[in-house]
């Protein structure tokens, strides 16, 4: 009888993930430890090892598909069985995978996650614990946890609420129009109106392609897919603005061109953002909302009181935010050296699931081609975002003379729910005068 593999529960929150891409297919030899199949979940991206050795029997699920928690995803046959290979099934109208014979009840007790960092394993429950019902495609409402807790926070009992999201799964649109009483979300009118040829009362026809007009389809799943939710919940919960000044980082540029040979030799490469998270502690100190979530369910505006800052990191995937925990405890030369090992581990699925959670503030960079300014969106429930773009060499006037400076532009995003227009100046004026005099800066500093 094949040995069948269950998606763990991981704990924090994490009802189902998305099953990204197979690592094997019907019919492959696998060995225990194996990488099975990649996994989104909300916190991070992860793989599953195979728990034993054999034959791979069936695939439970199709990439793309929402997965709850205490499924069979795949069936191993083990040594000494006879496989019978099997593609892995359509999923039913709730785009999860229909639960498969024994789907119901924990994980194995041998069933574990490996997180991509190859950090270690999350067992699965105790042999003979005793097993809850999984629910199937027909039985329980489909949509990701970050649907499921804006349904808890806006009072919406996700059960009632049509699903207007591919295969009927429930989207943040459907919930809000919920809780406004609306009988169906914004993306079921559209849906039909685009199936219909309408929108608004006006004819809207599809076009068709031509020979010359090459097109290709490409899934929203993985990072993209959390992205784009994440992304569309900030935007639709909070009161978004951004603030803009200029920064001279003259006098940064040139400490960082007298400690660089220190930094060479300790193997270190000293970026601008490094001297940013530096400096930022003492203005986070001085202007607490800024270090701050709202709380929506309970309306309250939660201080935090420690500083843990994430870094957006641009990988092929999409963006991720691996968090630099209790920076206001380390030196420059320790941030630089941290900055550059998260961005690595991001860029590489290596990443903790701890260095992904916790975040009281954010910092993005936009590189070397930033360009002017941008309008970054915070990363919920967050109250602030800062962007660092470009610094390059600038004509300025100094003392009434006009000189080549490295300037560049800082750009704040806030939640006016949270924080007004000119504590959120003031918070990047304080930023900017410790950026453009680092006389702070002390030995400790370069160790």
């Amino acid at each position: 009888m094949p040995y069948d593999v269950k998606l763990p529960d991981i704990g924090e929150g994490i009802a189902e993930g998305e099953i990204v891409r197979w690592l094997v297919k019907a019919g492959d030899a696998v060995k225990e430890d194996q990488p099975l199949v990649e996994v989104m979940t909300d916190k991070a991206s992860v793989e599953i090892p195979s728990p034993r050795t054999g034959v791979i029997a069936s695939l439970h699920a199709e990439e793309g598909a929402m997965v709850p928690v205490g499924s069979v995803i795949i069936s191993i046959a083990l040594e000494g069985e006879k496989a019978t290979p099997s593609a892995a099934p359509s999923t039913g109208p709730s785009g999860s995978a229909p639960a498969a014979p024994g789907a119901a009840g924990p994980p194995n007790s041998e069933d574990v996650l490996r997180w991509n960092d190859e950090g270690g394993a999350i067992p699965g429950v105790t042999p003979g614990a005793a097993s809850a019902a999984v629910p199937t495609s027909t039985a329980a409402p489909q949509a990701t946890p970050a649907v499921r807790a804006l349904a808890k926070e806006l009072g919406v009992a996700i059960e009632s609420v049509r699903g207007s999201g591919p295969g009927g799964r429930i989207v943040a649109d459907d919930v809000r129009a919920a809780a406004k009483g609306g009988p169906r979300g914004v993306a079921t009118a559209m849906a039909q109106g685009a199936a219909s040829g309408t929108a608004a009362g006006t004819a809207v026809p599809p076009h068709a392609p031509k020979a010359d007009e090459p097109e290709e389809r490409v899934p929203v799943r993985g990072l993209r897919r959390k992205i784009a939710e994440h992304m569309r919940r900030s935007l639709s919960t909070a009161a978004q603005f951004t603030f803009v000044a200029e920064c001279d980082m003259t006098a940064i540029a040139a400490h960082r061109d007298a400690h660089k040979a220190r930094a060479d030799a300790a193997g270190l490469k000293l970026t601008y953002l490094a001297y940013v998270f530096r400096a930022l502690i003492e203005p986070l100190h001085q202007f607490p909302l800024l270090n701050a979530a709202l709380d929506d369910a309970t309306q309250e505006i939660v201080l935090k009181r420690y500083y843990h800052v994430g870094l957006a990191t641009a990988t092929a995937e999409g963006l991720t935010v691996p968090i630099v925990h209790h920076a206001d405890r380390l030196s420059l030369f320790a941030l630089a050296r941290e900055l550059t090992r998260l961005a690595q581990a991001a860029r590489e699925h290596h990443l903790k699931l701890e260095e992904l959670q916790g975040g009281t503030f954010t910092v993005t960079s936009t590189g070397a081609h930033g360009g002017l300014l941008a309008t970054p969106i915070l990363h919920h429930p967050q109250v602030a975002i800062l962007g660092v773009h470009e610094v390059k060499k600038k004509p300025a006037v100094v003392n009434g003379q006009i000189v080549a400076r490295d300037l560049g532009n800082l750009s704040l995003s806030l939640d006016h729910r949270v924080v007004d227009g000119a504590v959120g100046a003031d918070f990047l004026y304080a930023l900017i005068q410790r950026l453009e005099d680092p006389g702070w800066l002390t030995p400790g500093d370069l160790t």
